[in-house]
């Protein structure tokens, strides 16, 4: 599937099942992350599993650093699988199409933009300006390609068509998932 396959993604909606941050998710985001979790907003994305695999966070960390990093990818099979293909020098690639495709290019500045007006509500939400990340997303948006990671967790986030060359890393990881929850719940059941 390509950006020209995927039909376009309304701006500002995110596709949650539970935006909720309960004791047993935050621990198995904990579990997944192999440390407390910082700034989170909301579970951006639930695994098949039932664990979250994205969560949203808010633009400035606890400790007062600003955190231009708004869907964190939490799961680590998905984030081990995501290193694997930036290794592979997938980016460059991605990079070359984003400076020969126009229409990849204006949807992927459209995805710049999502990801900025979902910051800001985030933000507004909490009570937190962050002058000095303004007009920055991530990933390298709008223009280059920096962290698949990023990318991918905005197309689970916001969902397919959100970002196109999230989408794509999406389709090239198969379904980590597959073999079981990457960390047990602590309540062991499903969501």
């Amino acid at each position: 599937m390509t950006h020209k396959d995927v039909p376009p993604h309304e701006p500002g909606v995110v596709h949650r099942d539970n935006p909720r941050i309960d004791a047993d998710d935050e621990a198995a985001i904990q579990a997944q992350l192999k440390r407390r979790p910082r700034g989170i907003d909301a579970v951006g994305h639930r695994c098949p599993c039932g664990n979250p695999d994205v969560v949203t966070t808010e633009p400035r960390l606890p400790d007062g650093t600003p955190f231009p990093t708004t869907f964190y990818l939490t799961c680590p099979r998905a984030a081990s699988r995501i290193g694997t293909l930036e290794g592979s020098h997938v980016m460059k690639e991605m990079e070359e199409r984003l400076g020969a495709d126009e229409e990849l290019a204006a949807a992927y500045r459209a995805a710049h933009e999502r990801y900025l007006e979902f910051r800001a509500e985030v933000g507004e939400r909490a009570g937190l300006d962050v002058p000095e990340i303004e007009g920055i997303s991530a990933g390298g948006m709008p223009d280059r390609v920096k962290c698949l990671h990023v990318l991918a967790g905005q197309s689970l986030a916001m969902g397919r068509g959100a970002n196109p060359l999230g989408d794509e890393v999406l389709d090239a990881l198969g379904e980590w998932w597959a073999s079981g929850p990457c960390v047990e719940r602590p309540d062991s059941s499903p969501r």
